[in-house]
């Protein structure tokens, strides 16, 4: 939702102007319309375009290239449209205007939200902000049990993590990647689930569940808005924490590309902490440096499983998940295809698991 990013458009998105043009027409959206304008194709998700109003009040376009929550059409942009409306209501998202219903002209539907003008993360300087928005989403009261989908909501946070973590870690057999790599992170997947198996019922919270930096934009007064909220559910805060500092997401997005210190990472969480504790919440430290490693274990097991995927066929159903190169422009697909090759190599995660250790023998995060 950046606006200069209207500037780097690409074929991919372009060739979806008049679709949305035709969607808009149909949902009676067109009236207060100036221009349609294609943003850059940064995410394997969605497409984005730029709605010019009349009234000023801008709107972007989100259109599903597939669903990462495994979800037919209609259901990923209820989805979807449920946590924008929750997310917003701490004031640091983007609010839902309009849900596009699933059509001929876009068989996956779309959402329009409102613009954010801003610039991307730089960090470390903005990990206050960022900390900020996040606390926003977890002090948020925990709705009742019936009340919380179609979010996804576990009974037992850490036991939905480590199904998708085995899930994952399927790939590595497939994946290009050094065999005493895949033994390490087998390895501390079995450590993460014996401490798993010991570990106190953990109390849930609305998360973002995909907080890396490249999702944030910066306001002018300061302020850090989350504008991707495809995967929003009900569970550990420490996994947003995590995303957003470990090095394989500060160094994914090329206009927030930053390499954090350990004592930027203890100070990014220090201040969620206190704007937490503002809110009346308990920190659990250990639980805090437990999801740091699950989330980075979900990190390279997805890049084991992308390595795999995006050499399928496009699904020409449009239905669910569907991680197809064909799908995205092929600039982005590099990129991604450079992220994964580097976050699997013997050296990187070498270098985030001393990191970890180097944390856990030091007190943890606080």
């Amino acid at each position: 939702m950046l606006e200069t990013d209207t500037a780097a458009a690409t074929q991919t998105t372009a060739a979806l102007k008049e679709p949305l043009r035709k969607a808009l027409a149909a949902s009676r959206l067109d009236d207060d319309l100036l221009s349609l304008t294609p943003m850059a194709d940064k995410g394997l998700a969605h497409a984005h375009l730029w709605l010019s109003r009349r009234n000023g009040k801008d709107w972007v376009a989100r259109l599903p290239k597939q669903s990462q929550m495994r979800l037919a059409a209609d259901d990923n942009l209820a989805y979807q449209a449920a946590c924008f409306t929750r997310a917003s209501r701490g004031g640091h998202t983007p609010a839902l205007k309009a849900v596009l219903p699933a059509s001929d002209a876009l068989p996956r539907g779309g959402l329009l939200v409102s613009a954010i003008h801003g610039r991307s993360a730089r960090l470390p300087e903005d990990l206050q902000a960022i900390a900020e928005t996040l606390a926003s989403l977890h002090a948020q009261p925990l709705p009742p049990s019936p009340e919380r989908a179609p979010l996804l909501a576990p009974t037992n946070p850490w036991s939905a993590m480590l199904t998708e973590l085995h899930e994952q870690a399927a790939y590595l057999d497939q994946a290009q990647i050094a065999p005493d790599v895949r033994c390490q992170l087998l390895e501390d997947l079995e450590s993460l689930t014996q401490w798993c198996e010991q570990a106190t019922a953990p109390d849930p919270a609305l998360i973002s569940f995909d907080a890396h930096p490249g999702n944030f934009l910066i306001q002018d007064d300061g302020k850090a808005m989350l504008v991707d909220l495809e995967k929003c559910r009900y569970s550990l805060p420490g996994f947003d924490l995590a995303h957003a500092s470990l090095y394989t997401s500060t160094t994914w997005d090329t206009q927030s590309h930053a390499e954090l210190s350990l004592a930027d990472v203890r100070a990014f969480h220090r201040h969620w902490a206190a704007a937490m504790t503002e809110r009346g919440a308990h920190i659990n430290v250990d639980e805090l440096l437990q999801s740091r490693r699950a989330m980075w274990l979900w990190s390279v097991t997805w890049c084991a499983k992308w390595q795999v995927e995006q050499q399928r066929a496009r699904d020409a159903s449009a239905r669910g998940e569907d991680w197809s190169a064909d799908l995205s422009d092929p600039a982005l697909i590099a990129h991604v295809a450079d992220r994964v090759e580097h976050y699997l190599s013997p050296s990187t995660v070498a270098h985030v698991r001393h990191e970890w250790q180097a944390l856990a023998d030091n007190s943890g995060l606080a």
